[in-house]
């Protein structure tokens, strides 16, 4: 059952060949999250650490940044524009949920994903220098990124009908949120140690504050909403590993 799950979940989130799956068992399995952010992290950071030793670090941040948007396929990225499209939005619930529904951007989630590459490429010139950290840090982003989905999910309710309703339904399990940060604990603590922790509570202080405003705005969560939780707090986490003057491997 774990293996069918984490297919389904490996499918859901990444353009990786992982074979079709079913949304409902990606939704039972959603607190697998973690798991395969931290193999996302794999990827992509084993990329960016062999590239650390022969390109400028604001050319090996171009590339990793593109690196998770495309084996994530966009979406969550594309969810962070809507998120910002519906937060600006002039109106109740249904004039935020139409500007979310836009297929064109708006100028909220243009300066929105703007500032967001502007940050991810900035923290590799900044704080990840060519060696393991660059590595490491992205395993643990990227954990920590899935994990805010999980807990979105498991303390928010479906603000309407969509992809975020099977999630919030199947996750409401006290058991699936403590099986998620029993993943997430280990590998933000043996890749980055101390500043692995603190990225994880900072992520957990953004997800929380990010449920309320979509509660006040939305009634309630939305796939988007996950989405743009995933880019907010991995590049959170990046910034306080990078920052950090505790020593990581």
């Amino acid at each position: 059952m774990e293996f069918k799950a984490f297919r389904a979940v490996l499918s859901f989130l990444t353009v990786l060949p992982a074979g079709s799956y079913d949304i409902y068992t990606a939704a039972r399995g959603m607190y697998l999250f973690p798991l395969v952010g931290a193999a996302v992290g794999v990827i992509v950071g084993g990329m960016a650490f062999g590239l650390s030793f022969f390109l400028h670090p604001l050319i090996v941040g171009l590339l990793a940044t593109g690196a998770l948007v495309i084996i994530t396929g966009v979406h969550h990225t594309d969810a962070l524009a809507d998120f910002a499209d519906g937060l600006m939005a002039k109106g109740g619930k249904e004039a935020k949920h139409k500007a979310m529904l836009d297929p064109a951007v708006g100028s909220a989630g243009v300066a929105t994903l703007v500032l967001y590459f502007a940050g991810m490429i900035i923290v590799f010139y900044t704080g990840l220098s060519p060696g393991p950290k660059v590595f490491f840090s992205l395993v643990t982003a990227e954990a920590i990124a899935k994990y805010s989905m999980v807990l979105l999910a498991n303390r928010g309710a479906s603000a309407w009908q969509g992809f975020s309703s099977p999630f919030t339904s199947a996750m409401k399990s006290g058991k699936k949120l403590l099986a998620a940060t029993a993943i997430t604990l280990p590998i933000a603590w043996f890749a980055t140690g101390q500043a692995g922790l603190i990225a994880l509570s900072v992520s957990i202080a953004i997800s929380l504050m990010m449920l309320y405003m979509s509660n006040r705005n939305f009634g309630g969560i939305s796939g988007d909403v996950l989405g743009a939780s995933n880019e907010i707090t991995r590049l959170a986490s990046l910034v306080v590993i990078s920052s950090s003057t505790v020593a990581v491997l």
